[in-house]
């Protein structure tokens, strides 16, 4: 058995030693997959580490958009906790705040709002409004082509982030936007498996503790932070046992090539920001057109780029996905070390490990894998969720009524 004092490790891996104890300890007749349910079953998610203290930032309802996303971009984090500066000091959690704001909800409601027509061509506003509103007719499509793309350039988002629909409008304004999903937390005393089967099966992408006794959120536990857990579990028995599996052995890829949300390279970026949201996905792969191969990678994360540096899209007559991917590279370039690279293609074949493939995910901090074959064929794709639900399952009739009190979407909700 590994102990603290002769394995020193990061706060994350000593929660891999508590799995440690704990699974030398469970019955002998459990399945491996019983036993890993049973030892998360038995750890409070308050035993999560801290996020670090630059981190820990919460947006007041009356931020306006601007302000909030030089925040955002600040910390380097792409969502924050919104509380409401209305509610009373002694307030409970679920009356203090009002929701998560992401990057792309405040895109999304912009995009909304505001629908101008780039003064090159009277028809750029059709490519936005067709790219924003996911229309699906075959004249509509047709916007959606690469002569509409090429005429919007990057004056229409400098002159967005410089609108004043975008300086004084303020969080609570568009609520009905980000909270696009029920607002749900965690107590401190909740288990483990509880908080992975929500960002897994449950498909939450982040998951606030609260403190109930200060009614605040206490941490915010993300698939990310989940995937470096398990990363510095390496060489721990538990970890070892299911992470030297290799992909095929736990029924991974789940997402085979043909049902791969995807944008090809000639189509506006804009249609790649909406599909993800509409979707509820992180990224997507753009596609070079009548093949099967990806030239790159588009994910939420990219979105900060157009309320944060509206600049790379100067000198460019056309936002096209390729375009975007090619701008983005070259920004990136000029400013290294100020943002996290996503728009590279990271790859795996199916004889990785799932060893393999959380250290790759947690090294390159991505949220998506391609899988590919030797030809750079895509197979299918694997994102930090598949993985997790691949960690541990849910009894039947465990949540019970555990959502019922769960604060829904607002009725105003759009997108």
């Amino acid at each position: 058995m590994v102990t603290m004092e002769e394995s020193p490790r990061s706060p994350e891996a000593k929660v891999g030693l508590r799995v440690e104890d704990l699974w030398d300890v469970q019955e002998p007749q459990l399945s491996p997959d019983e036993k890993l349910n049973a030892c998360f079953e038995s750890i409070p998610v308050s035993a999560f580490p801290l996020p670090p203290s630059n981190q820990e930032i919460e947006i007041k309802s009356d931020t306006t958009l601007a302000e909030a996303v030089k925040m955002l971009a600040q910390h380097n984090i792409l969502s924050a906790p919104v509380v409401d500066v209305d509610a009373p000091e002694d307030a409970s959690w679920i009356d203090r705040y009002i929701g998560i704001v992401e990057f792309a909800g405040i895109v999304v409601w912009i995009l909304h709002q505001s629908e101008p027509t780039s003064p090159r061509s009277p028809s750029s506003g059709s490519a936005i409004a067709a790219a924003v509103d996911g229309i699906t007719s075959a004249f509509e499509h047709e916007a959606l082509g690469l002569e509409s793309a090429m005429t919007t350039s990057g004056n229409f988002f400098e002159d967005l982030t410089s609108s004043q629909l975008y300086k004084n409008t303020k969080v609570r304004d568009i609520s009905g936007s980000f909270r696009w999903a029920p607002f749900l937390a965690l107590e401190r005393s909740n288990s483990f498996l509880t908080m992975l089967l929500l960002l897994s099966k449950y498909k939450m992408k982040s998951v606030p503790v609260v403190d109930l006794g200060a009614g605040r959120i206490q941490n915010i536990i993300t698939q990310s932070s989940v995937i470096h857990m398990l990363a510095e579990c390496a060489g721990l028995q538990w970890f070892e046992s299911w992470g030297t599996k290799k992909l095929s052995q736990v029924g991974l890829p789940i997402v085979a090539p043909n049902h791969i949300i995807k944008v090809y390279e000639d189509e506006p970026v804009l249609q790649a920001f909406k599909l993800m949201r509409k979707k509820r996905i992180g990224g997507l792969p753009v596609m070079e057109r009548g093949g099967s191969r990806a030239i790159g990678n588009i994910s939420l994360q990219d979105v900060q780029f157009l309320l944060t540096a509206p600049e790379i899209y100067h000198d460019y007559r056309s936002i096209t996905a390729k375009d975007f991917l090619t701008a983005v590279r070259s920004y990136l370039e000029k400013h290294e070390g100020t943002f996290t690279m996503s728009s590279e293609l990271i790859t795996c074949n199916k004889d990785c490990t799932i060893k393999e493939l959380i250290q790759l995910l947690d090294h390159e901090k991505i949220h998506r894998v391609y899988v590919v074959d030797n030809d750079g064929n895509l197979e299918g794709l694997i994102t930090l969720r598949d993985i997790i639900s691949r960690l541990v399952h849910e009894p039947r009739g465990y949540f019970g009524d555990f959502f019922d009190g769960v604060l829904p979407m607002p009725p105003n909700s759009r997108v």
